[in-house]
């Protein structure tokens, strides 16, 4: 009796051991083809948390090819028909002092641009010739456009730069110099980047 309930136990177990040893390979083996952790979600949030919201704020609309820290990216900082009321003469956009990236005024350009979205990508039209200046200590940047920057269309200004070194959320501030007599500038919105 007790060398049939052996035989009966030993098969047994060692089925379940050829199942345990199967599971422990399977999972070898699916933690070598998991896919890569996803590169840039590319878009800002669609929601989004503000400590002191204050009607005075404005979100705009930017795309930006990487979220990924001291990766390189492409940031489209755009400025839609519906974000400004007059044509931009001069455009100051301020920059975060925590933002450590270095910007360089021959990577950046003014463009005419394409929106994309599900079956596109957001992409230049045409570069609009302007003159771009970036303050020392990188905190600003002044865009003179050769010919004012007109309402109907959605323009943006490219920068290509390496992503900062540490995470965070950055505010960027856009303030326009309407034409005409008075050169005053008033805020058009703020740009939330979000690096992860």
């Amino acid at each position: 009796m007790v060398n049939q309930l052996f035989r009966f136990c030993i098969p047994g177990t060692l089925a379940l051991g050829g199942l345990t040893a199967g599971l422990i390979g399977s999972s070898v083996m699916l933690e070598s083809i998991t896919p890569p952790k996803a590169r840039a979600q590319a878009t800002p949030a669609l929601l989004e948390f503000r400590w002191e919201n204050s009607k005075d704020y404005k979100k705009l609309y930017y795309w930006q090819s990487s979220t990924i820290r001291r990766d390189r990216a492409t940031y489209y900082l755009m400025l839609k028909p519906k974000d400004r009321k007059t044509a931009i003469l001069k455009l100051s956009i301020s920059v975060p002092d925590y933002f450590d990236a270095k910007i360089k005024p021959n990577n950046l350009s003014l463009c005419l641009v394409h929106l994309g979205g599900m079956l596109s990508r957001t992409r230049c039209k045409e570069e609009v010739p302007a003159i771009f200046e970036v303050s020392e200590d990188q905190t600003s940047i002044e865009v003179f456009p050769d010919t004012p920057i007109p309402t109907e269309d959605t323009y943006a200004v490219v920068m290509k730069i390496f992503n900062p070194d540490q995470r965070g959320m950055f505010q960027f501030n856009a303030l326009a110099q309407a034409p005409g007599d008075v050169p005053m500038g008033g805020y058009l919105g703020s740009w939330l980047i979000d690096i992860n």
